[in-house]
């Protein structure tokens, strides 16, 4: 009993300080769209996945992608223009998405792409969550699937353009 006193107290607590105190306004669609432009302008996602096997995350592997810019195409559909290495080569993948906000978090949905040059039997899926410069989600491809997570940086200027 004394234990679950502690857990509740504990957990009020953190609610407590979890509430936003300030009076600073909630950003506006646009604002949250241009941010998410440039969260995605140059782009690299570099985290690590695992497979969901029976239920079970198996062992953790390394993760990257590249992601050159993001275009709103209608409502709630935009445009990754992505660089994946396919047989050696980098190919560049226009991956459609749906954009979905939770508060100032954006949730990229990915229902059914099959990769282009893919062995055209297998379309992947995904919901993947983005906050600030991190990512973290679920996907699904055929008979096989896992969860991601990671940070999202962007290319530095080559200052000897300048």
């Amino acid at each position: 009993m004394k234990g679950t006193l502690v857990w509740v107290i504990g957990f009020v607590a953190l609610l407590a300080v979890a509430q936003d105190t300030s009076n600073k306004p909630a950003p506006s669609q646009d604002e949250l769209e241009a941010r998410f432009k440039a969260t995605f302008n140059k782009a690299t996602m570099s985290g690590r996945w695992s497979p969901l096997q029976d239920g079970k995350l198996g062992d953790e592997k390394k993760d990257q992608y590249m992601i050159n810019s993001v275009t709103k195409v209608g409502k709630d559909l935009w445009l990754m223009n992505a660089q994946m290495q396919y047989k050696g080569k980098d190919v560049p993948v226009p991956v459609p998405v749906q954009v979905k906000w939770a508060g100032d978090a954006a949730v990229i949905i990915v229902d059914k792409f099959a990769v282009p040059g893919g062995n055209g039997n297998t379309a992947y899926s995904a919901r993947v969550m983005i906050y600030e410069n991190t990512y973290s989600g679920t996907w699904s491809g055929g008979d096989h699937g896992g969860m991601i997570y990671g940070t999202i940086t962007q290319a530095k200027e080559d200052q000897s353009k300048q």
